[in-house]
């Protein structure tokens, strides 16, 4: 495991061998790390851009802290956190040259032969007098191995990611993942006492979670989506399979709330999210656990990912006229209460098969309470029809489709829309 170093020397890792190669490809490029919104103004003619778009928390490493400390909060071995990090990597260059896609070639080509960051590269990177500001990082004692695999994106997705840069034009980019990243609590462990007399008991059989599905129809609708991500609605029934899972009394846990099943046999249980009250659920990523209180023992934890409805939009104080672009408060209103520390934006796409238009949006940023409606300060906004979309820590909110064969839209996407006038 590794301190609070650990992100920052992966990047400088991947950027010093990135480096090292792409010079020797490409006369006087060179590696940067800035939001790609910036490289018109502060990047070289030619070059690669490495941004650390996201970071996530590792699934296989979820759960390695539950048995690390005792109930009066003593640890009893040093807790750490496992993270997946992931760059959008970004080639520019003159393109009558074509050096946006040989630095691409040199990048591919590189990552794959380098695909494993090594303990010696970690130990380089953080000795090389350019990256004087990770002195004290100790990534390179991590026992886990970091992996650089690439990742695909479909054009939709890497859309996505490039409307958070706003008006920045895109670039020829891929992106790929670095994990596992280990990053230790700083707790230092205390020794426990000495073990006076040895008492042997029997402890019941652990249930077990493989796999969580639902019972609606969406892949008709939707594209099918991993098993591990199923498509989860308040309205949603969930059916959740593995081992042991059904007991005398049997609960299942989402998030911080407990419920009792429709159904539970050895195998499967079957959850009414609508059994549960909304207004205990949160969307966003919320943990799942099958309980068996009598016997005092849980099940693994799996992530869900609860994804939230839109229901009433609304837009006032819109300021611009003719042609200009736009200014307006809009409010969305989804079924959830969205509490204050959530991370909420706003995605509005123009609902247009001539042209593609979309803007993001962060909401104001002083929320006095918990509420299921929230407001967004919405700028340079041109006057049309937007299909909305809301994204609430990571979940986001569906858009309804066209079913009527008969209708001129079937099959695309007709709702929920704003006019901004």
């Amino acid at each position: 495991m590794s301190n609070y170093l650990a992100i920052a020397t992966v990047t400088a890792t991947l950027q010093r061998t990135l480096q090292s190669n792409i010079q020797v490809d490409v006369d006087g490029a060179r590696v940067t790390t800035v939001r790609p919104d910036r490289l018109n103004s502060g990047s070289p003619e030619a070059g690669v851009n490495l941004y650390l778009y996201d970071v996530l928390h590792n699934p296989a490493w979820l759960s390695a802290d539950l048995r690390r400390n005792h109930s009066d909060e003593k640890y009893v071995k040093q807790s750490q956190t496992g993270l997946d990090l992931f760059y959008l990597v970004t080639c520019y260059g003159n393109d009558v040259e074509l050096e946006p896609q040989r630095l691409m070639g040199s990048v591919v080509r590189t990552l794959k032969s380098k695909s494993i960051v090594t303990k010696e590269m970690i130990r380089e990177t953080v000795a090389d007098s350019t990256f004087t500001f990770l002195v004290g990082s100790n990534l390179a004692e991590q026992v886990e191995t970091i992996a650089v695999t690439p990742i695909d994106l479909n054009v939709e997705e890497i859309s996505k990611i490039w409307s958070v840069f706003f008006q920045t034009p895109y670039s020829l980019s891929v992106a790929y993942r670095a994990t596992v990243a280990l990053i230790d609590s700083g707790d230092i462990p205390t020794k426990p006492l000495p073990v006076r007399n040895l008492q042997p008991h029997v402890t019941p059989y652990q249930p077990a979670i493989v796999q969580v599905k639902t019972t609606e129809a969406l892949s008709s609708i939707w594209l099918p989506q991993p098993s591990t991500t199923p498509l989860i609605l308040a309205s949603s029934t969930l059916v959740i399979q593995g081992n042991r899972l059904s007991d005398t009394i049997t609960q299942v846990r989402i998030g911080n709330v407990k419920a009792t099943p429709q159904t539970a046999t050895d195998r499967q249980i079957t959850l009414e999210i609508p059994s549960i009250p909304i207004e205990s659920l949160r969307a966003g990523i919320q943990s799942l656990q099958v309980l068996h209180p009598r016997q005092h023992i849980s099940s693994n934890v799996v992530p869900i990912l609860l994804r939230p409805t839109i229901g009433n939009i609304t837009v006032a104080n819109v300021r611009g006229r003719g042609k200009d672009p736009r200014s307006a408060d809009v409010t969305v209103e989804v079924n959830f209460i969205i509490d204050q520390n959530q991370e909420v934006g706003l995605v509005l796409s123009e609902l247009s098969l001539s042209q593609s238009v979309e803007y993001s949006f962060d909401p104001n940023k002083y929320r006095q309470a918990n509420s299921k409606s929230i407001t967004f300060a919405v700028s340079d906004c041109l006057p049309g029809t937007y299909l909305v979309r809301l994204v609430i820590d990571g979940a986001e909110s569906l858009l309804t489709v066209d079913t009527d064969r008969t209708s001129p839209t079937f099959e695309q996407y007709i709702g929920p829309i704003v006019v901004i006038p």
